[in-house]
């Protein structure tokens, strides 16, 4: 039996990067996972793998700047399987400029792929969430706690994450709902285009991460969203859980 078994999981952004390394992780430890991602064709190909281990887990193609239909992701998820335990709402795509450079567009490409579906999807899923007394995972990221230069749309739209986050976990406590947020440093395809755009901030920021290294999208990120997922995190709630080697150290 895994930390998992059974629990039907929903992860955005789940074809590829930190999204794939979760459910790869978690379909191990038992769960039903549904991925959902703007491309079709890795999608797929993400569900056949996820489908060796735990042949009921699904891929669900959406526009999560669609926001009129987000909440058919957890329609089609419930008419499925019947409940929901776990909502990671992990995706989130974003233009890497100064803010002197930054426009309308770059902000509506932010908000609308993060922060609004984190929102409306996390609204969507509450009344399933009540019953399974189920967990939500969102993302933050060290863009956003520390300001790194050129990432003021990403960040802004992270910082509004985890403020909502925080809400929810006051809101929703009651009903056994724990709200929590991992903030990673992963080798993901995000990281690799920002260490493309900018090599020189990308190989400083590296350098000061105290374990040495960029974490591992599975054996790193995907084992803390197990235990955010499981019954072992169950009395932690509302909380930034730094899984970046410990280049931020809250206080």
């Amino acid at each position: 039996m895994g930390k998992l078994q059974d629990k039907v999981a929903i992860i955005t952004g789940g074809a590829g990067g930190i999204g794939s390394g979760m459910a790869k992780v978690m379909v191990k430890e038992g769960a039903i996972v549904t991925i959902v991602d703007v491309n079709e064709e890795t999608g797929k190909e993400m569900e056949k793998e996820l489908q060796t281990v735990s042949p009921k887990s699904m891929f669900l193609q959406a526009n999560l700047m669609d926001r009129e239909n987000l909440g058919q992701i957890i329609t089609t998820v419930i008419e499925k399987y019947g409940k929901l335990d776990v909502l990671v709402n992990n995706a989130h795509a974003s233009k890497q400029v100064t803010i002197e450079e930054t426009t309308q567009e770059d902000l509506d490409l932010s908000f609308g792929t993060g922060f609004y579906p984190t929102f409306y999807l996390m609204k969507a899923a509450l009344p399933y969430l009540k019953e399974s007394k189920g967990n939500i995972i969102n993302f933050a990221s060290g863009a956003g706690l520390d300001g790194h230069e050129t990432q003021g749309a990403y960040a802004a739209a992270k910082e509004a994450i985890r403020g909502i986050s925080r809400v929810a976990a006051n809101e929703w406590g009651r009903f056994g709902i724990n709200v929590n947020l991992i903030s990673p440093i992963a080798n993901s395809p995000g990281v690799e285009a920002w260490a493309k755009a900018q090599p020189e901030y990308y190989e400083a920021v590296k350098n000061k991460i105290p374990m040495g290294r960029f974490g591992d999208v599975e054996k790193d990120i995907g084992r803390v969203a197990v235990f955010l997922a499981s019954e072992d995190s169950q009395y932690i709630t509302g909380q930034t859980i730094m899984v970046d080697g410990g280049s931020i150290m809250l206080r």
